[in-house]
């Protein structure tokens, strides 16, 4: 009996996977078992090929595949290379010593080349955990790999080349981590004229990682708002540039040879999308929107245009923060920790708030329109904004707003006095704070227990609402580099619940 070692995908963690291979005497036959989907299955003809092609001889008679464990689905390409080795293995063609400390996985083309494949950052963690050494992937994957460390990467062009590196014959260099891109972002703030109020809700939004949801007539400039966000959040930390890299590698939307996104996602999915392709889902689930968006901004433009079916799916990501998917096979749990930003007009014309232009909806049109967001979604929006539209003067003004970069400024130094004052509970923003954390790091003085007794009567805040006034309050304090949350923090966070209410 041969082994090679590569790995599965579940979710977005990758799991040990032996290819064994027994070669008998018997009529010819290429049998694969270990529970194989059919791309799995397709590749016997793929690999028979690859083999002849290569200049080596596939063996005669009974070829028996197994990959264990038997009751982890196979699926995807990326089994084709050890499966060959393997095969090459039990003929004879490669050394048994030269393959223990070694991972392998790449999809054959006929001709014996590699391509690229799905999931190589999940599987480069998993080498790392079970203390492989090396890592035998597509040259196109190798910077996903690199990206990881403490692994000799060894991108695999053809067949060949590796059955040469394995027998000593022509040795493959190591592949060195490149260095990652610089960030760059098309839409800054200093395009943006006028709405200092709404800036400033996105400033204590990006700051502490809050919901933020902005309403106003068409052509205020909601939008724009909205993709200028991503441009003054800070840098991901190595944690969470792992966390993102690996959903994207396992949703096949890492660009060939690229390493560790260093860049926060922005999604900004149609109003057409269904609630499957919002929170993941599918016969083998894959990460929704809200798992592509993890560590980033999630901006749902129009949002009363999205059915209410896929809007009421998003109420248990944004208080988890994750995604558990369940199926008949097993359930697995994608990360969802992001920013949700909603931009919508007030009424379906959009002009019920614009000085400028009288409204025609009646107020039937207005209440329908508006009751599309139901009120647990709404509740769940740490910030609700107005924005007017854009005043005359202002789009004609020859003086240049505050640019993303020095906004970026104050809100990494919030997010770091936010990282010193949360890590010890392994959290990262004061919107993924608990009540335990809210009493114990934030704690209420007499004067502002009264303030909020008096808005709870007015406002009927629910408990939520009243932990999200908090956790905001809090940013604002981190913003103005306060210790301790003052009352004026809590009276500014309040007014962000108060400006729009929606039946």
């Amino acid at each position: 009996m041969f082994h090679i070692t590569t790995s599965a995908t579940i979710g977005i963690t990758s799991t040990l996977v032996t290819v064994e291979t027994d070669v008998s005497f018997g009529l010819p036959m290429f049998c694969l078992v270990g529970l194989p989907d059919t791309t799995v299955k397709e590749a016997r003809d793929r690999i028979r090929a690859a083999i002849k092609n290569s200049g080596f001889t596939f063996p005669r008679g009974r070829v028996t595949v197994n990959l264990a464990p038997a009751d982890v689905r196979k699926q995807g390409p990326l089994y084709d290379l050890p499966i060959a080795l393997s095969i090459l293995l039990a003929t004879g063609d490669i050394p048994r010593s030269a393959v223990e400390s070694c991972v392998f996985l790449g999809e054959l083309a006929l001709d014996g080349s590699v391509r690229p494949v799905q999931g190589v950052l999940t599987a480069a963690i998993m080498a790392k955990t079970i203390g492989r050494n090396s890592l035998f992937v597509p040259e196109q994957n190798t910077q996903e790999a690199t990206a990881i460390g403490g692994l000799s990467v060894f991108g695999v062009p053809t067949l060949c080349d590796v059955v040469d590196h394995l027998t000593g014959t022509a040795l493959l260099t190591p592949t060195q981590k490149s260095p990652s891109p610089i960030q760059f972002h098309t839409t800054d703030f200093c395009v943006v004229k006028g709405q200092e109020g709404a800036k400033r809700a996105l400033e204590i939004a990006a700051a502490g990682g809050h919901n933020i949801l902005l309403k106003g007539p068409p052509g205020s400039g909601k939008t724009l708002l909205a993709r200028s966000l991503p441009s003054i959040l800070p840098s991901l930390t190595t944690e969470e540039s792992i966390e993102v890299t690996a959903i994207a590698s396992v949703s096949g939307l890492l660009h060939t040879n690229q390493g560790l996104i260093s860049t926060r996602p922005f999604r900004s999915p149609h109003h057409s999308s269904s609630a499957i392709s919002l929170v993941g889902g599918g016969t083998w689930p894959k990460p929704g929107e809200v798992s592509l968006a993890h560590r980033g901004v999630l901006f749902l433009d129009e949002l009363p245009e999205f059915s209410r079916f896929a809007l009421e799916h998003l109420r248990q990501p944004l208080e988890d923060g994750n995604v558990t998917i369940s199926r008949a096979v097993g359930s697995v749990v994608f990360p969802a920790r992001f920013l949700l930003a909603g931009a919508m007009n007030p009424c379906p014309c959009g002009h019920l708030t614009n000085p400028h232009q009288p409204c025609t909806c009646t107020m039937n049109q207005i209440s329908r329109y508006q009751k599309k967001i139901s009120g647990p979604l709404l509740d769940r929006f740490d910030l609700i904004i107005e924005v007017p539209a854009v005043e005359h003067e202002k789009l004609l003004s020859d003086s240049k707003p505050e640019s993303s970069e020095i906004i970026r400024e104050r809100v990494e130094q919030a997010r770091t006095a936010q990282l010193t004052r949360l890590t010890q509970f392994q959290l990262y923003t004061n919107s993924e704070m608990e009540v335990k954390h809210l009493d114990e790091l934030c704690p209420l003085t007499p004067e502002i227990k009264d303030l909020l007794q008096v808005a709870l009567r007015t406002n009927k805040l629910s408990a939520r609402g009243f932990m999200r006034v908090r956790k905001v309050a809090r940013t604002i304090a981190d913003l103005a580099g306060e210790k301790d949350v003052a009352i004026e923090h809590i009276a500014e966070a309040l007014q962000y619940r108060e400006q729009v209410k929606i039946g």
